[in-house]
């Protein structure tokens, strides 16, 4: 794996379906100045995944509040994408979600991330990515259980609380709840209470 928490995100220009099943092609420097979560999934039509990009799109009112976008990428073809999106729910898509999907057969960025099987599709990895281009976080799960839309917004709210106030964030941080500053008084102080 190439890829690691603390280091740039690789580069990469993918061709992507966004709102309406419209294509668009979306590149690694377009994400700059806003919070990323880059959302790999297996493949579209599956069973996890839907009920994952439906909690993320649901959640995108949320993400945007904190000035973060989320992107769905697998392995499917961006035409396969625009069939998903415009599939009903009852029939085994995802009709009406308007994050985009972005399309990465081959599985090249999925490589780069460290998270293309050997079966050639992607596990289920959540990357956060900065503003700035730097990967914060980074959660792989394996391919039956997937992920929870409210710790990933715990995880971004943390990252911002730190980026503006220095302190960090101990096990269970919380939005409002107590941090500390990083040093032993600190620790001290935390613990006084």
């Amino acid at each position: 794996m190439d890829t690691f928490v603390g280091t740039t995100a690789p580069e990469f220009t993918l061709n992507a379906v966004v709102s309406g099943g419209e294509f668009t092609e979306v590149t690694s420097d377009s994400l700059r100045g806003k919070w990323t979560v880059l959302l790999f999934y297996p493949l579209d039509f599956t069973f996890v995944c839907p009920t994952e990009i439906l909690a993320y799109d649901d959640a995108q009112g949320k993400l945007s509040g904190l000035n973060a976008q989320v992107l769905g990428i697998s392995v499917d073809s961006h035409f396969t994408h625009r069939v998903y999106v415009k599939t009903p729910r009852s029939e085994g898509g995802i009709e009406g979600v308007t994050m985009p999907l972005l399309a990465d057969p081959g599985g090249v960025v999925a490589r780069q991330f460290g998270v293309l099987t050997e079966a050639g599709v992607a596990l289920r990895g959540l990357f956060l990515i900065d503003p700035e281009g730097t990967i914060q976080h980074a959660t792989i799960n394996n391919l039956p259980v997937g992920r929870n839309v409210d710790e990933t917004i715990r995880i971004i709210e943390a990252f911002q609380f730190h980026a503006e106030n220095g302190e960090v964030c101990p096990a269970n941080w919380t939005k409002d709840a107590k941090s500390m500053k990083p040093t032993d008084e600190g620790l001290r102080d935390y613990f006084k209470n």
